[in-house]
């Protein structure tokens, strides 16, 4: 393909999750020479990294990419060598993300194939749909009554985000988080998929953590997501050899060399890879390649934009390392209005989109809305 543009948009929009708390990311609309047109997303988040990503586009990746000819491989190496010295992991990696996702697009809208095929094709026909929320109102009953209507939607599982903006006090007091684990699993019987996601917000020393954990292990969670910092090594593998509940990890990884280190330290169980950051759709690959080859799990990081999502979802379907997909289960506009054919379950289930590329049709009425920069 020969590129004959890049355009960074910087989007603010209100997230539901966080009672209309406004979040930011960067989508990268790049077009070809002959207008085919493809959509990525960088998930930078934070003004000042929105504006860097968004230069990075522009005045570090656009001059050696626009007019030549170049495979998705060619460019994402392209930019790779660029970016050495201020790269590997970083701010680097969302420009780099969103570009090599609009490739993609391109790709598969040029071979009028949906990217799953151009991945080699699914390794699965669906994935279990599982609503990725935060626990943020007043009372633990409120929390439970929320989940429930959840599952009264047709959802098949939940991710639970801990320490979270809002009214809770669930993340901040370990008694109170077991209390929840405890409340919720009453409330949606035995068979109802419960992923604890402590987070950012959580800080738990050791013995903090393996109490914690073994107790909602009684709950039998499907899992316990970032239960301390990604640095801590030590705790990660002492948490492993304490309890039975699988560790999910890696949502603040970059590249592939971190996801290794990781691996090679023998803790993660299952890990959290984000298209939009993880060095796009290519890096996504590198990282489930090395993951099936040791037999870890891979979960997408799937929360931004219907952009990311179609990304994620694809690159799901085409792994043999994962079980689940995460979607919001409340209307955000950059899910809901952004693509003309938002991506939902159906009765609990997620299935590919069948257009070409990422499958989705982004609306630029509604990026042009909600641009701010740069």
């Amino acid at each position: 393909m020969r590129l004959a543009s890049l355009t960074p948009s910087i989007l603010r929009y209100p997230d539901a999750n966080d009672f209309g708390r406004e979040r930011m990311t960067v989508l990268l609309r790049a077009e070809t020479v002959d207008g085919v047109v493809g959509w990525g997303e960088g998930i930078a988040m934070w003004p000042e990294a929105c504006k860097a990503t968004a230069t990075i586009v522009s005045e570090g990746f656009a001059p050696l990419l626009l007019g030549r000819e170049l495979s998705v491989a060619e460019a994402w190496a392209t930019m790779k060598a660029q970016a050495w010295w201020y790269g590997e992991g970083g701010i680097a990696g969302f420009a780099l993300s969103a570009i090599d996702m609009a490739l993609w697009d391109i790709a598969g809208k040029i071979a009028g194939k949906p990217l799953v095929e151009l991945l080699g094709g699914p390794r699965h026909a669906s994935l279990k749909a599982i609503a990725s929320c935060h626990v943020n109102k007043a009372t633990l009953e409120a929390c439970v009554a929320e989940v429930e209507g959840y599952f009264a939607d047709g959802f098949r599982g939940v991710k639970l985000g801990f320490a979270k903006k809002g009214l809770s006090r669930v993340g901040f007091d370990p008694e109170t988080d077991v209390r929840f684990v405890r409340m919720l699993r009453a409330a949606l019987g035995a068979d109802a998929e419960i992923l604890v996601d402590a987070g950012n917000g959580v800080v738990w020393d050791r013995d903090t953590a393996i109490s914690v954990v073994r107790r909602m292990a009684e709950e039998n969670i499907g899992w316990i997501e970032e239960p301390f910092h990604p640095s801590r090594f030590d705790d990660h593998r002492a948490l492993k050899a304490a309890v039975a509940v699988p560790i999910a990890a890696g949502e603040r990884e970059w590249t592939l060399a971190g996801y290794t280190r990781m691996m090679e330290a023998g803790f993660v169980d299952v890990l959290g890879v984000d298209p939009a950051r993880v060095e796009g759709v290519t890096g996504f690959r590198l990282v489930d390649a090395e993951a099936t080859r040791r037999g870890v799990g891979v979960n997408a990081h799937a929360w931004s934009t219907a952009i990311t999502t179609a990304a994620s979802l694809h690159l799901s379907l085409a792994s043999t390392q994962t079980r689940v997909f995460e979607l919001k289960p409340h209307p955000v506009i950059v899910q809901t209005e952004l693509a003309e054919a938002p991506i939902r379950h159906c009765d609990g289930s997620v299935f590919a989109p069948q257009g070409a590329g990422l499958g989705v049709t982004v609306r630029e009425d509604v990026v042009a809305r909600l641009r701010v920069g740069p």
